[in-house]
């Protein structure tokens, strides 16, 4: 049976403000349990000082310890990302519809760099440390200013996030992700059970049988929308997870490998170092140099 609830996300902000602020702070590590697979049509503007959790945003998927700050364009769907925050972590999101500057001021051309960053944001955008340390603390700040001043601290701080270098595209151009909200709904119920089952096998009747599909119409309508065929975008979760656990663990990578559900080790290794781009021991070898 699918379920029944809505993935195409309503945002509401306060009464008379077009800017929606929100923070959640967790002192004691909870975990986050309102994640799912969803789009909306106001631009997302994330930034999370201190925590741990995993980034799905269109087909990309990564895991991030400590610090994130990420932009993501008006339908393009995500998912949850903080499993949890460490001490003293906060989280601030931002959302807002690219409307709100009027057809006629963004097409200035003094808005070109504005316009260009909402452009670049429809396949999400993650900025790296040195925008992260500088803005970070203006983003958090936001919810501080009402009215007209909050529009003009936001349009500061979008205008310094458009004419930063130091930032990655997370989904690779002429790439499209599906957004009706029937299958984002079918999709959310598909991530919710590999999210909880990656760790063992996972047949493709069992998933199939999940989505309430034949094998052969969950293929087709899998590769279509994700771009991706089943067992690849799973071991990608696997390879996500290891990486969590090479940051967060001091397990040896023999036992990351079979804890991530991965069988052979010579495959987990190959798969690892075609997602990353280095072998898990280099890997595990970058974080204790970036530790010491």
């Amino acid at each position: 049976m699918l379920k029944k609830n809505p993935t195409f996300e309503k945002v509401t902000p306060e009464f008379g403000k077009s800017i929606l602020v929100r923070q959640h702070y967790d002192a004691n590590d909870k975990p986050r349990t309102s994640a799912f697979w969803h789009f909306h049509p106001e631009v997302e503007l994330i930034y999370i000082n201190k925590g741990h959790g995993k980034t799905h945003i269109g087909n990309h998927l990564s895991y991030f310890n400590n610090s994130q700050l990420l932009l993501i364009g008006a339908n393009l769907p995500h998912n949850g990302f903080t499993d949890r925050l460490t001490r003293y972590g906060k989280e601030t999101l931002i959302q807002f519809k690219p409307e709100i500057f009027g057809n006629i001021f963004i097409e200035l051309p003094e808005m070109a760099e504005l316009k260009s960053l909402l452009k670049r944001a429809q396949k999400g955008i993650r900025f790296k440390r040195e925008t992260k340390d500088r803005l970070g603390p203006k983003i958090e700040n936001l919810k501080n200013y009402d009215g007209f001043n909050r529009i003009v601290k936001l349009m500061e701080i979008l205008q310094d996030l458009a004419v930063s270098k130091d930032y990655e595209i997370l989904n690779s151009n002429g790439y499209a992700f599906e957004t009706k909200p029937q299958d984002s709904q079918k999709i959310d119920i598909i991530f919710k059970y590999i999210n909880a089952n990656f760790t063992s096998q996972i047949t493709l009747d069992e998933i199939s049988d999940q989505a309430s599909m034949t094998v052969p119409a969950f293929c087709r309508y899998f590769k279509k929308v994700t771009g991706k065929t089943f067992t690849k975008l799973v071991n990608e979760y696997r390879v996500v997870h290891a990486t969590k656990l090479l940051h967060e663990s001091q397990m040896s990578i023999t036992d990351i490998c079979f804890e991530c559900g991965f069988n052979n080790f010579s495959h987990f290794n190959k798969l690892f170092k075609e997602f990353t781009g280095k072998s898990a021991s280099q890997y595990r070898g970058e974080i204790k140099k970036i530790i010491e």
